[in-house]
């Protein structure tokens, strides 16, 4: 068994975030092929201490694995989430860095790992998350790690799944 643990993103991680983001295996889900000023615009805002959107680098025996974010959904902006009345709802999204780490059950342990990490918190209720219909790896992983379908969505990119794990699960 391998500990999986996250440390707060820092600037010093855009290098890293930028390379993972242009690989294939994420550009196909995520933003596809930002450029590093893009990376370092969209991720900074992360790095303040007030922020309610935090990043995280995953680390598998101290190793990078991937990257997984929180934020808070009520309030999200920009079109997301725009029903949510519930203040302690977070969602994530998150890849593994590496190709030849799929399907081999890290994602659903780093899921796993992160949202009973979120849970240590008394005032988060729900996490959720909102993989493309498409994305079947990516469905089956977050199941294993214990979340549920509630149904298709349409959000600002697109239609989603939008899938829950409450407190308790």
């Amino acid at each position: 068994m391998h500990s999986i643990s996250f440390r707060p993103l820092q600037s010093t991680d855009f290098v890293m975030l930028h390379d993972w983001l242009c690989r294939p295996h994420v550009a196909e889900w995520w933003t596809p092929m930002p450029t590093l000023a893009e990376v370092e615009a969209d991720f900074t805002p992360m790095l303040a201490h007030d922020s309610p959107d935090r990043g995280y680098i995953a680390l598998r025996d101290g190793q990078p694995l991937g990257f997984i974010q929180s934020y808070v959904v009520m309030g999200s902006g920009d079109g997301w989430w725009e029903d949510e009345r519930d203040p302690g709802a977070r969602g994530i999204d998150q890849f593994l860095a590496q190709a030849d780490q799929l399907n081999r059950g890290l994602g659903s342990a780093m899921v796993r790992a992160f949202t009973d990490q979120l849970f240590a918190d008394p005032a988060v209720t729900r996490i959720q998350t909102d993989p493309s219909p498409r994305n079947a790896r990516a469905i089956r992983s977050y199941a294993k790690a214990g979340f549920r379908a509630l149904g298709e969505v349409v959000t600002p990119d697109g239609p989603a799944l939008l899938m829950v794990r409450e407190r308790g699960d």
